[in-house]
C-alpha cells in the first residue's frame, strides 16, 4: 500500500511538532536543574508559591466581610492576642485577615503592572533594535526622556489626573517602567540582528513581522522574563508607595492601604507597632522573594553574569 503526499505531508507535520515539544520539555527540565543550583532562588520561589497560595485561598480562610466597618469583631487597637494574633486596626478589625486579603491586591497590581510594563519596553526595544535610523534615534530619546524623569513622580501625577482604582495604579506603573527594559531588549535585538541566520532570513525573503517574531523575539525572551520577575517587586512597593500617599483605591484593602490607614489612625506617634509591622513586613518580603527569583533566573539564563548563589 502506497502513501499519499497528504499523509507524508501530516505525519511530517506531526513529526515536527512533536520534535518541537520535546525540545521544549528538554529546555524546562535544563532550566529547573540550573535553577534548583541557585539556594537563594529556591528560598524565594518557596516563599512566593505560599504567598500566592494564600492570597488565592483568601477569600475562604477570612471570609467576605473582612472590610466591613460595622461588623468588626473586636474593639479598636487591640494588641496582638489569641483572638488576634496580629491585633487590630482602628476600626476594630482583624489585621492578619486584612493581611491575607490585601495580598490578593498587591500581588495583583505587581504582576500587571510588570506584565504592561515589560510589554511596552518589550515592543519598543525590538522596534527600535531593528529598524535603526531615525525611527530608532526618536524611540530612544522618548524612553530616555521617561528614564531621566522619577517614575514615582510621573506615577503620582498620573494617579492624581485619573480616576482612584487599581487599573490607574496598574496602568500609572506600567507606562511609567518601561525605558530600562527597552534599552535592555535594544540593545539585545541588535546582537541577535547582527548573527549569520538573520542575513540567511532576510535572503530568503523574510519580512520584517517574520524576523522580529520568529527570530528576535525568541531570544530575547529569557531576557524578559528575568526582567519581568525582577520589575515585580518594584511595581509592588510601587503600589504600596501610591497607596501610602492616599493615591489607591480606597474601596480595596492593599498592604499599602494599611500603611496608609495606620499612619491616618496615629499609630506612628501613638507606638501602636503592630498596625504598622506587618504589612511593611508583607512589602519587604514579597519584594526580596521576587527579587531572589529574578536574579537566579537571570544567573541561569546568562551564567555570564556570574550572580552569587
Amino acid at each position: 500500500m502506497t502513501t499519499t503526499p497528504v499523509a507524508k505531508t501530516g505525519q511530517a507535520g506531526r513529526t515536527a511538532a512533536s520534535l518541537a515539544w520535546a525540545r521544549r520539555r528538554h529546555s524546562v527540565a535544563r532550566f529547573w536543574k540550573a535553577y534548583r543550583s541557585r539556594r537563594a532562588g529556591l528560598y524565594g520561589l518557596a516563599a512566593l508559591t505560599l504567598i500566592a497560595l494564600v492570597a488565592l485561598a483568601a477569600p475562604w480562610l477570612v471570609g467576605p466581610d473582612v472590610q466591613s466597618v460595622t461588623n468588626a469583631p473586636g474593639s479598636a487597637l487591640e494588641k496582638p492576642s489569641s483572638e488576634f494574633p496580629l491585633g487590630t486596626d482602628q476600626f476594630g478589625r482583624s489585621l492578619l485577615d486584612l493581611l491575607l486579603w490585601g495580598a490578593r491586591i498587591s500581588l495583583t497590581v505587581g504582576l500587571l503592572a510588570a506584565a504592561l510594563s515589560v510589554a511596552i519596553g518589550t515592543l519598543v526595544g525590538i522596534i527600535a533594535g531593528h529598524y535603526g535610523g531615525w525611527f530608532s534615534t526618536v524611540l530612544m530619546r522618548i524612553t530616555d526622556w521617561f528614564l531621566v524623569m522619577p517614575t514615582l513622580v510621573l506615577a503620582i501625577v498620573l494617579a492624581t489626573v485619573m480616576s482612584r482604582s487599581v487599573w490607574t495604579v496598574i496602568v500609572a506603573i506600567g507606562v511609567t517602567s518601561w525605558p530600562t527594559t527597552a534599552r535592555l531588549v535594544r540593545a539585545q535585538t541588535i546582537a541577535v540582528e547582527s548573527r549569520p541566520y538573520i542575513e540567511r532570513a532576510k535572503a530568503l525573503g523574510g519580512g520584517h513581522g517574520h524576523i522580529m517574531n520568529r527570530h528576535v523575539l525568541p531570544n530575547v525572551m529569557p531576557l524578559v522574563l528575568a526582567q519581568t520577575t525582577l520589575g515585580i517587586s518594584s511595581a509592588i512597593l510601587t503600589e504600596a508607595t501610591l497607596a501610602f500617599l492616599g493615591l489607591g483605591d480606597p474601596s480595596v484593602v492593599s498592604w499599602g492601604g494599611m500603611l496608609q490607614d495606620a499612619r491616618e489612625a496615629g499609630a506612628v506617634s501613638s507606638g501602636h507597632w503592630w498596625y504598622l509591622a506587618p504589612p511593611g513586613i508583607a512589602i519587604a518580603v514579597v519584594a526580596l522573594a521576587f527579587t531572589l527569583c529574578g536574579r537566579a533566573i537571570e544567573s541561569v539564563l546568562n551564567p555570564k553574569l556570574g550572580v552569587a548563589r
